[in-house]
């Protein structure tokens, strides 16, 4: 003889449930950093053109996440909730039962997840890739062990850099190669590498592109915020990989042409080529494109 199911009230279960999708999506609102999905920079002001894109994507992505797991976090704690065992209920439950629809929603709703998540970041993907538009200026970007070489290719000059360790120990991120950008004017970047695989990377930019010997790659931004940004190596190359740094400025075409003009005035004219040796203390600079 069977004890008499007792009754279950799923009351009290989606109470719970719901009080914990309120608070979750409560204290996403609690940072305005959150809006941005703690990316840097500023909805007001975006750095480049493109980092508007880009954060929408991110916060739109986690977004879309937190909603799938409210979903499915509620759904586990109220069958935990209605479904628990019961004080002096020995009946056991159903072991076995097939819901065909159910199951059919369980692989329908993944591959419409996955396909909604993978349009939008093609889509996105796409746009910032395309490197179709004429640009103003033209960067070539020469990464090497471990620093970083600049050919403003428009204006016939190059910076180089060393890293941090040739420098000394005092001021070693102020004495960094600074990449110089107009604002407000479209620059495609071009991007090499003499030695190793190397990541190209200004934070700010929420966006990195690595450097392959033997390849080169190219995107576009347009600089829309004047002011000062950090750059790096993103990709593990070697001992001094961490020292890889290098320093942006996006300035007034007034100040990018005067600071061409000091590059000139001091002899580095041309562009450095994809030979020149990784001792950096060795001026065996090879002029020409590099491409």
């Amino acid at each position: 003889m069977h004890s008499q199911k007792p009754r279950r009230s799923p009351r009290p279960a989606l109470k719970w449930a719901g009080l914990v999708a309120v608070v979750a999506v409560a204290l996403t609102g609690c940072s305005a950093s959150a809006q941005r999905g703690f990316l840097p920079g500023s909805s007001s002001a975006e750095v480049t053109n493109q980092t508007g894109r880009i954060t929408h994507l991110w916060v739109g992505s986690w977004t879309a996440a937190l909603i799938v797991g409210i979903i499915v976090w509620g759904l586990i704690l109220w069958c935990a909730a209605v479904y628990r065992k019961r004080k002096n209920d020995d009946t056991l439950p159903v072991q076995l039962r097939y819901h065909v629809p159910l199951e059919v929603m369980y692989v329908i709703l993944p591959i419409l997840m996955v396909g909604v998540l993978f349009y939008y970041t093609a889509r996105d993907a796409s746009a910032i890739n395309d490197t179709s538009a004429k640009p103003d200026l033209t960067v070539q970007v020469v990464a090497k062990q471990w620093s970083w070489d600049f050919n403003y290719l428009d204006s016939d000059v190059y910076d180089t850099g060393e890293h941090a360790q040739s420098v000394g120990t005092h001021g070693v991120l102020a004495d960094q190669v600074t990449l110089y950008l107009p604002v407000n004017e479209r620059v495609e970047f071009v991007l090499n590498s003499r030695d190793v695989i190397h990541s190209f990377w200004v934070p700010e930019f929420l966006y990195k592109r690595d450097v392959i010997p033997g390849r080169t790659s190219k995107f576009q931004i347009i600089p829309q915020q004047v002011g000062e940004y950090r750059g790096k190596c993103a990709e593990l190359c070697g001992e001094e990989h961490s020292a890889m740094l290098f320093n942006v400025k996006v300035v007034t075409r007034a100040e990018y042409d005067a600071h061409m003009q000091e590059l000139r005035a001091t002899g580095q004219t041309g562009a450095l080529g994809l030979d020149y040796s990784r001792l950096q203390n060795v001026p065996s600079a090879t002029q020409g494109s590099g491409n």
